[in-house]
């Protein structure tokens, strides 16, 4: 009997540690806690880098920082402004796109070249039948999907400078802008 009172004063320890009971366990409470706030800290951390990786936070930054946006020069991203830029406007297309056998769609598109120099309005001249040769191609394969959005302009924007720059090879293209687009 001796050993049967030695086991139960075993358990009331155990059980004031708050180790060895079911009832209410005072250690569970301040794992939960634990758990609660470096979950708290993880989502924050996560938050932060996530807008610092997509840019979202550069500006607070440069604000707290005290730095310019300015960029340095020879960096790519640096916008070029050209105090010499010429604008050539090249005459108004209209072509019919592709709607896969559905009634005709037509594209009325109106853009100017921006070059980099006078001398290179000469050199577009002389290549244009081949330049509206290739934007004629090129928009005739377009669907209308391929046309929505900033991202569809954006991407005719840049294949037409690609085209147009090989077409005018030796002269300097730095820009296609619309002057006029519809889709009817």
């Amino acid at each position: 009997m001796a050993d049967d009172e030695i086991d139960d004063d075993d358990d009331l320890e155990e059980d004031e540690d708050g180790e060895g009971g079911e009832g209410g366990q005072p250690g569970s409470g301040r794992k939960r806690l634990i758990i609660v706030i470096a979950g708290v800290l993880f989502l924050i951390l996560g938050g932060l880098a996530a807008a610092y990786f997509t840019g979202l936070l550069q500006p607070v930054m440069e604000m707290l920082g005290g730095s310019d946006p300015v960029p340095a020069e020879g960096d790519p991203n640096a916008p070029t402004v050209s105090e010499d830029a010429v604008f050539y406007d090249l005459q108004e297309m209209l072509v019919n796109i592709n709607t896969g056998g559905r009634k005709p769609v037509y594209l009325k598109i109106r853009v100017s070249l921006e070059l980099g120099s006078t001398n290179d309005i000469v050199q577009v001249e002389a290549v244009m039948p081949r330049i509206i040769d290739n934007f004629q191609i090129y928009l005739r394969e377009l669907r209308i999907e391929d046309l929505k959005g900033s991202a569809g302009m954006y991407r005719l924007r840049e294949e037409l400078l690609k085209r147009v720059s090989v077409a005018a090879a030796p002269a300097t293209v730095n820009d296609v802008l619309f002057k006029e687009m519809l889709v009817q």
